[in-house]
């Protein structure tokens, strides 16, 4: 079984959860949504001792994947993620960072994800499950033998991720919240994009977006 760790690197203005996953025996892991900061992201790297083998991106907005394409090309690595339909946003990170003051550059994934798809994290193996409406290509990474999911910005402590763009889908999120992530059980660990971990119990019981 592997160890799974995780620390997570707040990055940008907007305090977003850059996340490094890594199997803590191998010490072989990936670095999610790297939206900026990048020297803080390696110096994360370097005194954890882990070896970071690709890039996953949650989504396409800025403050998740604006340094996505400086770390791959710093580190070599590929990109993985999100799902294809986030393409006009990463596309548009430049543009997005004029208007936000997070520099970003556009960055193309090496690997599109969509639904049913796999990652491998140093070993350790997340599915793949697309769960549009904050953005048309936001997916989340499960993985059930630790009851752990990485949210993005669909599930948050109490909240739910905005939809007040012209491309959000308000209903579309919560539809996928509720047939995707709350079965995913109870005791399933969520870290969300922003803020504090959660649990799916926790967000039953207490998230209005939910009732």
């Amino acid at each position: 079984m592997p160890d799974l760790k995780v620390a997570i690197v707040p990055v940008t203005p907007f305090q977003q959860n850059c996340s490094i996953v890594w199997d803590e025996t191998t010490k072989r892991g990936a670095v999610i949504d790297p939206g900026g900061d990048i020297a803080r992201i390696l110096a994360a790297l370097e005194e954890l001792e882990v070896n970071a083998e690709k890039i996953v991106l949650t989504h396409g907005h800025i403050d998740h994947a604006a340094g996505a394409a400086e770390l791959a090309e710093t580190l070599k690595i590929p990109v993985e993620g999100p799902h294809e339909g986030d393409k006009f946003l990463l596309d548009n990170l430049p543009a997005d960072g004029v208007r936000t003051g997070i520099p970003g550059r556009a960055v193309t994934p090496d690997r599109w994800l969509d639904e049913g798809d796999t990652v491998d994290i140093g070993g350790i193996v997340f599915d793949v499950l697309h769960v549009p409406g904050h953005t048309p290509g936001h997916i989340v990474l499960v993985h059930k033998p630790a009851d752990f999911a990485i949210v993005g910005d669909t599930l948050f402590q109490r909240s739910v991720g905005r939809t007040d763009f012209p491309y959000g889908d308000h209903a579309l999120l919560i539809a996928g919240i509720k047939t995707k992530l709350l079965p995913l059980g109870d005791g399933v660990t969520v870290l969300p994009g922003h803020g504090n971990a959660s649990t799916i119990g926790e967000e039953k019981r207490t998230n209005p977006f939910l009732r």
